[in-house]
């Protein structure tokens, strides 16, 4: 989870800096649109998840589980 967490994270700005920096051919813009949208979407979820309420919903599970697990 982590792993692909960082990839995508990674790819986002790899891509944003040859989106600003390098010039794309003509042909390949719908491609490129598409592969943007994909990545931008990825990058959302990602971020959601580890600094938006699903993290904090994950940390409370664990907090549960442990304080039964220890017969509190």
């Amino acid at each position: 989870m982590y792993i692909l967490g960082v990839i995508i994270t990674v790819g986002f700005f790899l891509l944003l800096y040859f989106l600003i920096f390098q010039a794309m051919p003509a042909e390949n813009q719908r491609l490129l649109d598409v592969t943007i949208g994909a990545l931008i979407g990825s990058f959302t979820t990602v971020v959601g998840y580890f600094y938006g309420s699903s993290k904090g919903s994950a940390d409370k599970t664990d907090i549960i589980a442990k304080e039964n697990g220890n017969g509190k």
